[in-house]
Parts: structure tokens; C-alpha cells; sequence
């Protein structure tokens, strides 16, 4: 009888964790990219350490924002089409020349993510070159399992990555030529 008993509680086990594995859903991705700039870390946090300016990444048209790089400032980045990404400051250290902030909304055709957020930070580089790193985690634009192929895992981090890749290439050309 102990033995049935046994026997059926590994059973019970084996179900529940294939159960658990079959209704898994999302996983939080990552994406990190990084250029080296031909300028002194100063310099480029000069550019990008104001939390209520992004009018260096392409797209962006205008922000709009309160409470400057105080944690908890939020902005509105307006973008070419007419779309809107709302953010907010979570983490301003500019003796670090870092900052983290949080995307509070954005409408998923427009970043196919949800739950965001991103470091970007300035440390220096061999030959009195700087290195820019922008790093975020987040989720797909669809929680649950099944996502149309424009919400997928795939279609999050690709367009993170080619807005980071971009972002920090027209950086690097804005800094390095002086405009």
C-alpha cells in the first residue's frame, strides 16, 4: 500500500512540473550593445546625461518632460508618425554618468515590449576614448503563449537592438563630428 502511495505521488510530481513547463509563458529578455567614441567621457555625458533630452536618437522629434533628472521624472518622446513613448527615471547617478529609466507606455506596433527598462552609461575607453553601453530587459509585446510573429521574443529584441545599434551609431557620428 506505502508503495502505491509512493508511486503515485512521483506520478503527482512528474504532472505537476511537465504542467508547469507546458503553461510556461514569456521569459524576460535582454539586449546590450556598446560603441566606442573618439571623445572623453565628459563629453559624451554632456550629450545624453539629461534624462528630458533625446533628441539624439533618431525618430524622436520631441520630448517633453518634468522634474529634469530627478528620480522619478517622467518624459514624453514624440516620434516621427506621431506616436508616443512615455517614460520614467528610476536611477540618476551622474558621477557614474549613468541613468536607468522605465517605459510606463508605449503602444506595442510602435516597441513590440512591455515591462522595459534600460541603463545607458558612459565609461572610459583605451586612448582617452569613451565607451557608450545601453542594456535593457523586457518582455514581449504579447504575455501570453502563441504571440503573432510581430510580438514574438524575436521580432522584442530585434527591434531593441536596432534602436540601441542606431541610437548609439548616430551618437557617435553627433559627438565625433561636433554637431
Amino acid at each position: 500500500m506505502r508503495r502505491t502511495i509512493a508511486r503515485a505521488g512521483v506520478v503527482v510530481a512528474a504532472l505537476a512540473v511537465l504542467g508547469a513547463a507546458w503553461a510556461h509563458g514569456p521569459t524576460r529578455q535582454k539586449v546590450r550593445e556598446s560603441i566606442e567614441i573618439d571623445a572623453p567621457q565628459a563629453k559624451v555625458w554632456a550629450v545624453i546625461g539629461n534624462f528630458q533630452d533625446m533628441s539624439w536618437l533618431a525618430g524622436v522629434t520631441k520630448t517633453e518632460g518634468e522634474k529634469g533628472n530627478e528620480v522619478g521624472a517622467t518624459r514624453r518622446l514624440t516620434l516621427g508618425p506621431g506616436a508616443t513613448v512615455d517614460e520614467e527615471l528610476y536611477k540618476y547617478e551622474p558621477e557614474m554618468m549613468s541613468y536607468s529609466y522605465r517605459i510606463t507606455a508605449v503602444d506595442v506596433k510602435v516597441l513590440p515590449v512591455t515591462n522595459y527598462s534600460s541603463t545607458l552609461a558612459v565609461s572610459p575607453a583605451p586612448d582617452g576614448k569613451s565607451k557608450l553601453e545601453w542594456a535593457g530587459a523586457f518582455y514581449r509585446g504579447f504575455p501570453n503563449n502563441d504571440p503573432p510573429p510581430e510580438l514574438s521574443d524575436e521580432a522584442a529584441v530585434k527591434a531593441v537592438s536596432g534602436l540601441y545599434k542606431a541610437g548609439l551609431e548616430a551618437l557617435k557620428k553627433k559627438i565625433e563630428s561636433g554637431t
